[in-house]
């Protein structure tokens, strides 16, 4: 319980901050920023879809709690049998980290409104993140190989259920990246697409923040 909570709070920490990063540097009082006759703009001048995105995570992040908080009392029960976790694992965070990055360049270049850039790190995100997805599967598929079904024991249920879980939230982030990446390729300007490109950064490394924590979980136990 105590590594959930600790979790919970700094990737609420994360996404707050930088929420308010974004606010603080738009500098509303600054007397040449129209901001304040645009519509949709909050007092603190956050885009809409920010605080659309920061909803969400606050309640991905709660579901993700429940389901650790679940899976560390679970396990105390005699029926609760560990099971071995794939080393390809081990490859599949690596493969993450590097999707991670890849998008964390891709807004860098969006800043600076380098088009080419920003289409090669959607198209290399995109590209890890896929491979991520694809190695859970054979992840999954070694485990089965093993002997360790899902309705084995409890252990073996919770693995396929929180990295199931996890998938499910990188493939929704895939849908956006899928759309952003088909207008940077199509001739859309960098400036249309900046916000989208920003915000699937912060949802990548939200997503990443969230493997470490459950890998670590699994790996703990």
């Amino acid at each position: 319980m105590t590594i959930t909570l600790v979790l919970l709070a700094i990737i609420m920490a994360t996404v707050i901050g930088w929420l308010l990063r974004q606010s603080l540097s738009s500098e509303p009082w600054n007397a040449n920023d129209p901001v304040e006759n645009e519509p949709g703009r909050g007092v603190l001048n956050i885009d809409p879809a920010k605080i659309g995105l920061l909803s969400f995570l606050a309640v991905a992040t709660s579901l993700f709690a429940l389901f650790m908080s679940a899976y560390m009392m679970r396990m105390n029960l005699g029926d609760w049998r560990p099971l071995t976790e794939p080393n390809l694992l081990w490859a599949n965070t690596a493969v993450l980290v590097l999707a991670s990055f890849a998008f964390q360049l891709t807004r860098n270049a969006a800043t600076r409104e380098q088009l080419s850039t920003v289409k090669i790190g959607l198209v290399a995100g995109g590209l890890f993140t896929t491979l991520f997805l694809l190695g859970q599967l054979v992840a999954w598929q070694q485990l089965n190989a093993a002997g360790y079904y899902m309705t084995s024991n409890p252990a073996n249920a919770f693995f396929y259920l929180l990295t199931a879980l996890h998938g499910l939230h990188l493939l929704g982030g895939m849908w956006v990246w899928g759309r952003t990446t088909i207008r940077v390729l199509s001739g859309a300007d960098v400036r249309s697409v900046r916000l989208s490109v920003e915000l699937c950064t912060v949802y990548w490394h939200y997503l990443l923040l969230v493997w470490i924590g459950l890998f670590g979980l699994l790996l703990s136990t």
